[in-house]
Protein backbone atom coordinates (compact mmCIF):
# COMPACT_ATOMS: atom_id res chain seq x y z
CA UNK A 1 0.00 0.00 0.00
CA UNK A 2 2.67 2.74 1.46
CA UNK A 3 4.45 2.12 -2.04
CA UNK A 4 2.03 3.59 -4.27
CA UNK A 5 1.72 6.99 -1.95
CA UNK A 6 4.93 8.19 -3.04
CA UNK A 7 6.26 11.44 -3.62
CA UNK A 8 5.22 12.03 -7.12
CA UNK A 9 1.17 12.10 -7.30
CA UNK A 10 0.58 12.66 -10.78
CA UNK A 11 3.23 10.39 -12.41
CA UNK A 12 2.64 7.45 -14.29
CA UNK A 13 0.70 4.08 -12.53
CA UNK A 14 0.58 0.65 -13.32
CA UNK A 15 -3.05 0.14 -13.53
CA UNK A 16 -2.58 -3.82 -12.45
CA UNK A 17 -0.52 -2.70 -9.19
CA UNK A 18 -3.38 -0.49 -8.59
CA UNK A 19 -6.38 -2.94 -9.17
CA UNK A 20 -4.20 -5.33 -6.82
CA UNK A 21 -4.24 -3.42 -4.30
CA UNK A 22 -7.68 -2.33 -4.41
CA UNK A 23 -8.63 -5.65 -4.11
CA UNK A 24 -6.78 -6.82 -1.59
CA UNK A 25 -7.67 -4.19 0.81
CA UNK A 26 -11.76 -5.00 -0.26
CA UNK A 27 -10.82 -8.54 0.70
CA UNK A 28 -9.49 -7.27 4.05
CA UNK A 29 -12.50 -5.01 4.98
CA UNK A 30 -15.10 -7.65 4.09
CA UNK A 31 -13.18 -10.38 6.29
CA UNK A 32 -12.94 -8.02 9.15
CA UNK A 33 -15.76 -5.62 9.50
CA UNK A 34 -19.01 -7.59 9.78
CA UNK A 35 -21.26 -4.33 8.59
CA UNK A 36 -19.48 -3.65 5.40
CA UNK A 37 -19.59 -7.56 4.67
CA UNK A 38 -23.50 -8.05 4.81
CA UNK A 39 -23.59 -5.02 2.16
CA UNK A 40 -21.36 -7.30 0.04
CA UNK A 41 -21.94 -11.11 0.85
CA UNK A 42 -21.14 -12.55 -2.52
CA UNK A 43 -18.19 -10.17 -3.99
CA UNK A 44 -15.13 -12.00 -6.05
CA UNK A 45 -12.33 -10.32 -6.82
CA UNK A 46 -12.71 -7.62 -9.55
CA UNK A 47 -10.90 -7.64 -13.10
CA UNK A 48 -11.45 -4.07 -13.43
CA UNK A 49 -12.05 -1.31 -11.18
CA UNK A 50 -15.32 -1.06 -11.74
CA UNK A 51 -16.69 -4.12 -10.62
CA UNK A 52 -14.81 -3.20 -6.86
CA UNK A 53 -17.62 -2.67 -4.59
CA UNK A 54 -18.32 0.65 -2.99
CA UNK A 55 -20.67 2.19 -0.28
CA UNK A 56 -22.72 5.23 -0.74
CA UNK A 57 -21.58 8.16 0.73
CA UNK A 58 -24.97 8.56 2.97
CA UNK A 59 -24.27 5.35 4.66
CA UNK A 60 -21.67 6.73 6.84
CA UNK A 61 -24.59 8.67 8.57
CA UNK A 62 -25.94 5.50 10.39
CA UNK A 63 -23.58 3.09 9.88
CA UNK A 64 -20.27 3.04 11.86
CA UNK A 65 -17.80 0.94 10.01
CA UNK A 66 -15.10 -0.05 11.47
CA UNK A 67 -12.38 -3.16 10.36
CA UNK A 68 -11.08 -4.91 13.15
CA UNK A 69 -8.35 -6.61 13.34
CA UNK A 70 -5.00 -7.14 15.73
CA UNK A 71 -2.80 -4.31 14.21
CA UNK A 72 -5.36 -1.59 14.22
CA UNK A 73 -5.78 1.23 16.39
CA UNK A 74 -8.70 3.53 16.28
CA UNK A 75 -7.78 6.71 17.76
CA UNK A 76 -10.33 9.14 16.47
CA UNK A 77 -13.48 10.21 14.55
CA UNK A 78 -13.75 12.43 11.73
CA UNK A 79 -17.25 14.40 11.63
CA UNK A 80 -18.40 16.02 8.09
CA UNK A 81 -21.16 18.65 8.29
CA UNK A 82 -24.90 17.94 9.16
CA UNK A 83 -26.04 21.10 6.91
CA UNK A 84 -29.57 19.31 6.25
CA UNK A 85 -30.23 16.28 8.13
CA UNK A 86 -28.46 16.69 11.40
CA UNK A 87 -26.38 14.06 11.22
CA UNK A 88 -22.40 13.87 10.58
CA UNK A 89 -21.03 11.07 8.60
CA UNK A 90 -18.63 9.38 11.22
CA UNK A 91 -15.13 8.08 10.04
CA UNK A 92 -13.20 5.83 12.15
CA UNK A 93 -9.77 7.06 11.77
CA UNK A 94 -6.54 4.67 12.34
CA UNK A 95 -2.97 5.09 13.10
CA UNK A 96 -1.89 3.43 9.77
CA UNK A 97 -4.08 4.96 7.78
CA UNK A 98 -3.99 7.85 9.48
CA UNK A 99 -0.18 8.11 8.64
CA UNK A 100 -0.94 7.40 4.70
CA UNK A 101 -3.33 10.00 4.67
CA UNK A 102 -1.49 12.82 6.07
CA UNK A 103 1.38 12.01 3.55
CA UNK A 104 -0.78 11.81 0.73
CA UNK A 105 -2.47 15.59 1.16
CA UNK A 106 1.49 16.87 2.01
CA UNK A 107 2.46 15.35 -1.24
CA UNK A 108 -1.02 16.57 -3.47
CA UNK A 109 -0.95 20.03 -1.73
CA UNK A 110 3.11 20.68 -2.14
CA UNK A 111 2.79 20.42 -5.73
CA UNK A 112 0.04 22.79 -6.02
CA UNK A 113 1.07 25.38 -2.57
CA UNK A 114 4.58 24.80 -2.90
CA UNK A 115 6.67 23.10 -0.63
CA UNK A 116 8.51 26.50 1.17
CA UNK A 117 7.85 26.75 4.79
CA UNK A 118 5.58 30.00 5.61
CA UNK A 119 3.02 31.17 8.34
CA UNK A 120 0.08 29.25 7.92
CA UNK A 121 -2.94 30.88 8.78
CA UNK A 122 -6.31 29.68 9.42
CA UNK A 123 -9.57 31.55 8.80
CA UNK A 124 -11.40 29.44 12.03
CA UNK A 125 -11.00 29.29 15.95
CA UNK A 126 -8.20 27.39 17.74
CA UNK A 127 -11.11 26.03 19.68
CA UNK A 128 -12.62 24.09 16.74
CA UNK A 129 -9.93 21.95 17.28
CA UNK A 130 -11.06 21.23 21.23
CA UNK A 131 -13.31 17.82 20.68
CA UNK A 132 -11.98 15.11 22.77
CA UNK A 133 -11.63 12.10 20.18
CA UNK A 134 -13.47 13.81 17.35
CA UNK A 135 -12.23 15.96 14.77
CA UNK A 136 -14.32 18.38 12.05
CA UNK A 137 -13.70 18.17 8.53
CA UNK A 138 -13.11 21.64 8.25
CA UNK A 139 -10.17 21.43 10.82
CA UNK A 140 -8.84 18.64 9.50
CA UNK A 141 -8.90 20.21 5.69
CA UNK A 142 -6.76 23.28 7.63
CA UNK A 143 -4.28 20.60 9.59
CA UNK A 144 -3.22 18.82 6.31
CA UNK A 145 -1.36 21.84 5.46
CA UNK A 146 0.76 21.83 8.88
CA UNK A 147 3.45 20.46 7.44
CA UNK A 148 3.64 22.84 5.17
CA UNK A 149 3.58 25.65 7.53
CA UNK A 150 6.76 27.36 9.34
CA UNK A 151 3.95 28.47 12.62
CA UNK A 152 0.44 28.33 12.16
CA UNK A 153 -2.18 30.87 13.67
CA UNK A 154 -5.97 30.95 14.23
CA UNK A 155 -7.83 34.59 13.09
CA UNK A 156 -10.95 34.04 14.41
CA UNK A 157 -11.90 34.30 18.09
CA UNK A 158 -15.28 33.03 17.30
CA UNK A 159 -15.63 29.54 14.89
CA UNK A 160 -17.58 29.86 11.89
CA UNK A 161 -17.94 34.28 12.85
CA UNK A 162 -16.29 35.57 10.16
CA UNK A 163 -16.88 39.21 12.05
CA UNK A 164 -14.45 38.00 14.83
CA UNK A 165 -11.34 38.14 12.91
CA UNK A 166 -8.04 39.17 14.85
CA UNK A 167 -6.96 41.84 12.93
CA UNK A 168 -4.15 42.70 15.74
CA UNK A 169 -2.85 39.33 14.76
CA UNK A 170 -2.87 39.87 11.50
CA UNK A 171 -0.97 43.07 11.25
CA UNK A 172 1.78 41.86 13.56
CA UNK A 173 2.12 39.11 11.07
CA UNK A 174 1.95 41.54 8.16
CA UNK A 175 4.95 43.63 9.69
CA UNK A 176 6.90 40.29 10.41
CA UNK A 177 6.72 38.14 6.76
CA UNK A 178 5.94 38.68 3.73
CA UNK A 179 4.53 35.05 2.53
CA UNK A 180 1.84 33.13 3.52
CA UNK A 181 -0.35 30.10 3.44
CA UNK A 182 -3.94 30.90 4.40
CA UNK A 183 -6.63 28.04 4.58
CA UNK A 184 -10.38 28.79 4.94
CA UNK A 185 -13.58 27.25 4.37
CA UNK A 186 -14.93 29.13 0.86
CA UNK A 187 -18.06 31.08 2.28
CA UNK A 188 -16.42 32.50 5.60
CA UNK A 189 -12.68 32.84 3.79
CA UNK A 190 -15.08 35.27 1.27
CA UNK A 191 -17.36 36.88 4.07
CA UNK A 192 -13.91 37.44 6.51
CA UNK A 193 -11.35 38.15 3.76
CA UNK A 194 -12.32 38.47 0.00
CA UNK A 195 -15.55 41.14 0.75
CA UNK A 196 -15.10 44.20 1.86
CA UNK A 197 -14.79 43.40 5.46
CA UNK A 198 -11.18 43.73 5.59
CA UNK A 199 -9.42 47.39 7.63
CA UNK A 200 -8.36 50.00 5.12
CA UNK A 201 -5.12 49.79 7.72
CA UNK A 202 -5.07 46.02 7.00
CA UNK A 203 -5.27 46.17 3.27
CA UNK A 204 -2.57 48.67 3.29
CA UNK A 205 -0.07 46.62 4.84
CA UNK A 206 -1.31 43.64 2.41
CA UNK A 207 0.23 45.27 -0.35
CA UNK A 208 2.71 43.65 -2.51
CA UNK A 209 2.52 40.44 0.00
CA UNK A 210 2.59 37.09 -1.08
CA UNK A 211 0.10 34.71 -0.07
CA UNK A 212 -1.57 31.51 -1.46
CA UNK A 213 -5.08 31.31 -0.64
CA UNK A 214 -6.35 27.43 0.00
CA UNK A 215 -10.13 26.78 0.43
CA UNK A 216 -12.55 24.50 0.40
CA UNK A 217 -16.52 23.01 1.10
CA UNK A 218 -19.52 23.82 -0.68
CA UNK A 219 -20.31 27.17 -2.80
CA UNK A 220 -23.99 26.76 -1.90
CA UNK A 221 -23.71 30.29 -0.17
CA UNK A 222 -21.82 32.31 -2.44
CA UNK A 223 -23.88 30.93 -5.39
CA UNK A 224 -26.74 32.34 -3.96
CA UNK A 225 -25.47 35.84 -3.41
CA UNK A 226 -24.16 35.09 -7.34
CA UNK A 227 -20.43 35.08 -6.30
CA UNK A 228 -18.99 33.86 -8.78
CA UNK A 229 -15.43 32.13 -8.65
CA UNK A 230 -13.39 34.85 -10.42
CA UNK A 231 -15.23 37.38 -8.44
CA UNK A 232 -13.97 34.84 -5.66
CA UNK A 233 -10.54 35.07 -6.53
CA UNK A 234 -10.24 38.63 -7.49
CA UNK A 235 -11.38 39.91 -3.88
CA UNK A 236 -8.59 37.76 -2.39
CA UNK A 237 -5.90 38.60 -4.37
CA UNK A 238 -6.33 42.66 -4.95
CA UNK A 239 -3.31 44.72 -4.19
CA UNK A 240 -0.87 41.28 -3.81
CA UNK A 241 1.92 40.32 -5.47
CA UNK A 242 1.52 38.54 -8.84
CA UNK A 243 2.55 34.91 -7.47
CA UNK A 244 0.11 35.19 -5.33
CA UNK A 245 -2.48 32.79 -5.98
CA UNK A 246 -5.98 31.07 -4.81
CA UNK A 247 -6.13 27.16 -4.84
CA UNK A 248 -9.88 25.71 -4.52
CA UNK A 249 -9.84 21.98 -3.33
CA UNK A 250 -12.52 19.80 -3.26
CA UNK A 251 -12.86 16.15 -1.47
CA UNK A 252 -14.62 14.21 1.21
CA UNK A 253 -14.94 13.13 5.23
CA UNK A 254 -15.61 9.85 3.98
CA UNK A 255 -12.71 9.90 1.47
CA UNK A 256 -9.59 11.58 4.14
CA UNK A 257 -6.55 12.22 3.04
CA UNK A 258 -7.07 12.62 -0.93
CA UNK A 259 -8.07 16.01 -2.15
CA UNK A 260 -8.68 17.47 -5.33
CA UNK A 261 -7.57 20.54 -6.54
CA UNK A 262 -8.23 22.47 -9.22
CA UNK A 263 -5.34 22.82 -12.13
CA UNK A 264 -4.81 26.38 -13.84
CA UNK A 265 -6.62 25.29 -16.38
CA UNK A 266 -9.66 24.24 -14.85
CA UNK A 267 -9.62 20.55 -14.11
CA UNK A 268 -9.19 18.17 -10.93
CA UNK A 269 -6.38 15.63 -11.48
CA UNK A 270 -6.44 12.20 -9.50
CA UNK A 271 -2.87 10.98 -7.72
CA UNK A 272 -1.61 7.53 -8.36
CA UNK A 273 -3.15 6.22 -5.40
CA UNK A 274 -7.08 6.96 -6.38
CA UNK A 275 -9.16 7.07 -9.14
CA UNK A 276 -12.64 8.22 -10.17
CA UNK A 277 -15.43 6.57 -11.87
CA UNK A 278 -18.33 8.48 -13.34
CA UNK A 279 -21.78 6.43 -12.81
CA UNK A 280 -25.49 6.66 -14.66
CA UNK A 281 -27.44 8.02 -11.34
CA UNK A 282 -30.04 5.56 -12.24
CA UNK A 283 -29.26 2.57 -13.79
CA UNK A 284 -25.17 3.28 -12.52
CA UNK A 285 -23.94 1.88 -14.80
CA UNK A 286 -20.11 3.78 -15.80
CA UNK A 287 -20.12 6.64 -17.98
CA UNK A 288 -17.69 7.93 -20.51
CA UNK A 289 -17.47 11.59 -21.10
CA UNK A 290 -20.93 11.96 -20.36
CA UNK A 291 -21.97 13.84 -16.93
CA UNK A 292 -23.03 11.50 -13.98
CA UNK A 293 -22.64 10.93 -10.23
CA UNK A 294 -19.06 10.96 -9.14
CA UNK A 295 -17.54 7.32 -7.27
CA UNK A 296 -14.24 8.15 -5.83
CA UNK A 297 -11.67 5.54 -4.37
CA UNK A 298 -7.86 5.24 -2.87
CA UNK A 299 -5.76 2.67 -0.95
CA UNK A 300 -5.14 4.78 2.13
CA UNK A 301 -7.99 3.11 4.45
CA UNK A 302 -7.21 0.07 6.50
CA UNK A 303 -9.45 0.66 9.11
CA UNK A 304 -12.53 1.14 7.87
CA UNK A 305 -13.82 0.72 3.97
CA UNK A 306 -14.04 4.08 3.14
CA UNK A 307 -11.90 3.25 0.03
CA UNK A 308 -14.43 3.02 -2.46
CA UNK A 309 -17.56 5.61 -2.14
CA UNK A 310 -20.05 6.43 -4.19
CA UNK A 311 -20.67 10.56 -3.63
CA UNK A 312 -23.72 12.82 -4.33
CA UNK A 313 -21.35 15.02 -6.30
CA UNK A 314 -21.63 15.18 -10.69
CA UNK A 315 -18.81 15.32 -12.44
CA UNK A 316 -17.67 13.80 -15.77
CA UNK A 317 -14.30 12.47 -17.02
CA UNK A 318 -12.09 14.55 -19.47
CA UNK A 319 -10.16 12.17 -21.83
CA UNK A 320 -6.63 13.17 -23.15
CA UNK A 321 -3.93 14.99 -21.86
CA UNK A 322 -4.03 17.98 -19.96
CA UNK A 323 -1.80 21.14 -20.74
CA UNK A 324 -0.86 21.59 -17.44
CA UNK A 325 1.27 18.38 -17.65
CA UNK A 326 -0.37 16.38 -14.27
CA UNK A 327 -0.89 12.71 -15.47
CA UNK A 328 -3.63 10.62 -14.92
CA UNK A 329 -7.67 10.90 -14.92
CA UNK A 330 -8.96 14.50 -14.84
CA UNK A 331 -12.26 15.47 -14.57
CA UNK A 332 -14.65 18.55 -14.04
CA UNK A 333 -16.64 18.64 -10.81
CA UNK A 334 -20.37 20.09 -11.51
CA UNK A 335 -22.06 20.48 -8.62
CA UNK A 336 -24.54 18.25 -6.38
CA UNK A 337 -27.56 15.50 -7.50
CA UNK A 338 -30.72 17.64 -7.47
CA UNK A 339 -32.43 16.93 -3.87
CA UNK A 340 -28.99 16.21 -2.32
CA UNK A 341 -27.95 16.98 0.94
CA UNK A 342 -25.87 20.52 1.47
CA UNK A 343 -22.69 19.11 2.78
CA UNK A 344 -20.95 22.09 3.58
CA UNK A 345 -17.59 21.32 5.36
CA UNK A 346 -17.84 17.94 4.27
CA UNK A 347 -15.88 18.68 1.19
CA UNK A 348 -13.03 18.97 2.54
Amino acid sequence: MSDLVNSSPYGPRNEDDFLAEMNRLTAHHLAACDEYAKVWPDWHPATNVEQLPYLHVGTFKWIDFRTIGEHIKHERTLLSSATTSGTPSRIALDEKSSELQARSSLAILSDFVGETPRPLLVVDSARSLRMRGEVSARIAAAMSLRPLASDIYFLLATPEDPSSMKWDLLGKLLDEHDEFIVYGFTWILHTAWGAAAVPDEIRSRLAGKTICFVHSGGWKKLEAARVTREAFDEALLSGLSAESKVVDFYGLVEQVGVVYPLCEFGFRHTPVWADVIVRDSIELTPLSGEPGQLQLMNVLASGAPYHNVLTEDTGRIIRGECPCGRSGKRFELLGRLPKAEARGCANV
